[in-house]
């Protein structure tokens, strides 16, 4: 019978809705929470592209967005299990496209960036592939950054020209498959409907030529979002000495020292830093050489040459617990740009083809004196293990000081969501 209303479960919690309608609309309306990606109001049948928004449904993993409700169904939308599947698919998301945020104008508006932020997410389980995918610059108003694009499949099946032709399609199959655009389509675009392209697409795939839609802080879309006052943080549990003050050293290895220079502003509460721990080996005190073991060590860059790992390799043998700070020691951040570049192209661009590169350079210099780059950028995970990480370009002072005080405290102080950022 239309209309007729039915009875189901979520997450225990017995809700009354109409029979047949999307399940991640019901959720929604009734204050839970079902995180999506690729769906969209204006869209149906659904999308199901993305599958973040998982769930169990009467004993079985399915979409939200694809499940209609019906009698007695029960869902399970927040059990650690669920939630686990539901992140590792937003970090595989990370790992296998080039995410920079901090040097994309989408960042504080992008949807795949804020389901991060919802998570809790500061590193990926799987390994950043840095394939190099192709920008494509022909059309004449829009530019496709293919690098970002995680083939949701929206503008295809929104964006159309007067006379209902699809401006977008998918082209090629299985791991080659990308989002192609027709040019001559592209033309006939009102420009309003160019901008609606860049809206719609949930990352910074869909680019439109000499309008960045960049915002400041404090002013973007996820910025302004009232509804998620913390963000789940990892448990941090570390014992340290009760008869002394814990010793800390950092390091910055391959980045550009901005998240020391975000310790230092912490500002006032450095005081009370100083008052509360002993600093070894670090850039803050110029102490060159560990003088003795350290209870915490905090990890600045990633991992670009042999004297980077050498450097980490010490600090892990030399400190109980070890912290990578900022986006660089997770996965790279701005240095690994250059690892979908063959490293002796990119040694000949720097050195022989720069702008700045004396009139007919040809050297191009090596030395055994010169810390030797590696073939890509490693995170500092990838080469020992890291106990705990605070992200951010640099991270928010405010998130660095709760992660001090929660360590030297013991007792977990939430991370607001405006504190908790990759850029």
């Amino acid at each position: 019978m239309m209309n007729e209303l039915i009875k189901l479960k979520i997450d225990g919690r017995e809700i009354e809705a109409i029979e047949g309608r999307p399940l991640v609309d019901v959720a929604r309306e009734n204050g839970i929470n079902i995180p999506t990606l690729c769906h969209f109001k204006d869209i149906y049948p659904p999308l199901a592209t993305c599958r973040i928004c998982t769930c169990n449904i009467n004993g079985r993993i399915d979409t939200a967005c694809t499940t209609l409700v019906r009698d007695g169904m029960e869902v399970d939308v927040n059990s650690p299990e669920i939630a686990d599947i539901r992140k590792a698919i937003v970090e595989m998301l990370f790992a296998e496209g080039n995410h920079n945020c901090p040097g994309c104008s989408k960042s504080g508006n992008c949807d795949l960036q804020h389901r991060g932020y919802e998570m809790g997410l500061s590193i990926s389980r799987f390994p950043h592939l840095f394939k190099e995918r192709p920008r494509d610059f022909g059309p004449e108003r829009i530019y496709m950054e293919h690098n970002r694009c995680v083939l949701c499949k929206r503008c295809i099946e929104l964006i159309k020209t007067d006379d209902g032709k699809n401006v977008f399609s998918f082209q090629n199959r299985g791991h080659q498959a990308l989002v192609g655009i027709d040019y001559e389509l592209e033309k006939q675009l009102s420009d309003e409907k160019v901008l609606e392209a860049r809206d719609v697409c949930p990352v910074g795939a869909i680019l439109v030529k000499d309008k960045s839609g960049a915002a400041p802080f404090g002013g973007r879309k996820f910025d302004l979002d009232k509804s998620l006052k913390y963000v789940p943080t990892t448990d941090l549990k570390v014992e340290l000495p009760k008869d002394r003050k814990p010793v800390i050293a950092t390091t910055s290895l391959a980045g550009c020292f901005g998240c020391h220079m975000s310790i230092l502003d912490i500002d006032d509460e450095l005081i009370d830093i100083i008052e509360l721990v002993e600093f070894n080996k670090s850039p803050l005190t110029d102490i060159k050489k560990f003088s003795k073991r350290c209870d915490i060590g905090i990890i600045e860059g990633g991992v670009a040459n042999n004297e980077n790992a050498e450097v980490l390799k010490a600090f892990r043998e030399k400190c109980d617990i070890l912290v990578g700070l900022g986006e660089c020691s997770i996965w790279g951040g701005l240095p690994a740009m250059r690892n979908t570049v063959d490293l002796e192209d990119c040694l000949e661009e720097a050195y022989l083809h720069s702008v700045t590169s004396e009139p007919g350079a040809k050297i191009i210099p090596r030395s055994q004196d010169i810390p030797q780059l590696f073939d890509k950028v490693y995170s500092t995970n990838d080469i020992v293990k890291i106990d705990y990480f605070i992200p951010g370009c640099p991270p928010n002072a405010d998130h660095i000081w709760k992660v001090i005080k929660t360590v030297l405290l013991g007792e977990q102080i939430p991370i607001a969501y405006q504190e908790f950022k990759y850029d």
